[in-house]
């Protein structure tokens, strides 16, 4: 299969906020577009939790990319004009060092031995990758979901490394809604018997956990709206149900089902775990003495768009309010759009009808 991801280094060793630090470590990336001679047309996309780097096709790499309808020629984030990068998490399982990686001190996965990881060392590994390539100031940081927390991160740990920033669908800390819905995918697959304190095969996998995990997170990405309107009450026809008596009845629980499939065996579960809490964890009060509003009043950039959807469950829409207003009292230059869209958190993957051209729009009236 083709590949186009490269990979970063990272210092060795490399500290991790909340103690502990990896040695021989290193991220995975994806560009596309050419960077200019002065280095400043640059953009970074941090993603959500489970994502790859390939968020577009490429020469390298001609498969879609999980937004392939936002990046590439002429499209809303125009590589004619930017060079686009995006990482990987840290503790992802998508080329990046995770739990899932080998840990050069013993040879073994490091499974639940690997440091604990929040979205700041998400971010400082990203920012060592820009400067591998020779970005001092980006041109825009991205952040979409998860993403969008750990660019929050990247400006308040590198300020004046970031001229512009799109936040989509984030929020500058976890609220007890979202908290309470990861915690209960937590312990979904800690309670599979498969899952083994973290010590599961191939062959022994906790596939139970992470689909009701994966299931859990489907209900809270969507809203109640648009599953009204894909399934309403529909059933599945009678050679569709399974014959136990508690078996799946209607057409939304063979749907999630269907997607939780097409899942399980595609993202580590332990790289799950890590990357669920450091979201908990992420709080921009801590760098405003306990008031999100001053933690925020600290990141010193020129403009941002602020992007939410009102059907956002997981991430509502008053914080992305309470990010326009920290980052306009910064002295930034917001731009505040709250789009009707069904399909909740996840609209900014599917209605690009909508996004693209509040993105486009944005880069568009930047200086060149």
């Amino acid at each position: 299969m083709a590949d186009a991801r490269r990979y970063h280094d990272l210092p060795s060793p490399f500290a991790m906020k909340r103690g502990g630090e990896l040695h021989d470590a290193h991220v995975a990336y994806e560009t596309w577009g050419t960077l200019d001679d002065d280095a400043g047309n640059a953009i970074l996309i941090l993603t959500g939790l489970s994502p790859s780097a390939h968020a577009a096709s490429n020469e390298d790499d001609p498969s879609d990319g999980w937004w392939e309808a936002m990046i590439g020629p002429g499209k809303p984030i125009d590589t004619n004009r930017w060079f686009v990068v995006c990482v990987n998490s840290l503790g992802s399982d998508k080329g990046s060092t995770g739990p899932a990686s080998i840990n050069p001190d013993n040879g073994e996965p490091y499974r639940l031995d690997f440091p604990e990881l929040t979205l700041e060392d998400v971010a400082n590994a990203a920012h060592c990758v820009i400067e591998s390539l020779g970005i001092t100031r980006l041109a825009c940081l991205i952040g979409c979901s998860m993403g969008g927390m750990a660019a929050l991160g990247y400006m308040l740990q590198h300020p004046g490394t970031v001229s512009t920033h799109i936040s989509v669908d984030t929020a500058p800390q976890a609220q007890p809604f979202a908290i309470a819905i990861r915690s209960l995918q937590r312990e979904a697959i800690r309670l599979d018997r498969n899952w083994n304190e973290g010590r599961y095969s191939d062959e022994d996998y906790p596939e139970r956990g992470m689909s009701i995990a994966r299931k859990l997170g489907v209900i809270t990405y969507r809203s109640a709206m648009e599953w009204n309107g894909r399934f309403a009450r529909i059933r599945l026809d009678p050679e569709e149900r399974p014959g136990n008596p508690f078996g799946f009845e209607f057409q939304v629980e063979s749907y999630l089902q269907a997607h939780s499939r097409k899942f399980v065996r595609h993202f580590d579960p332990n790289c799950y775990l890590y990357l669920s809490r450091a979201s908990d964890w992420f709080d921009v009060a801590e760098y405003g003495d306990g008031s999100v509003h001053e933690g925020l009043k600290r990141i010193c950039i020129e403009r941002a768009l602020v992007i939410g959807v009102t059907t956002d469950i997981l991430f509502p829409l008053e914080q992305q309010e309470q990010i326009a207003k920290g980052l306009e009292d910064a002295g930034a230059d917001v731009e505040f759009v709250a789009l009707d869209s069904p399909q909740g958190h996840d609209a900014f993957l599917v209605d690009i009808e909508h996004y693209g051209p509040a993105i486009g729009g944005f880069l568009d009236r930047l200086p060149r």
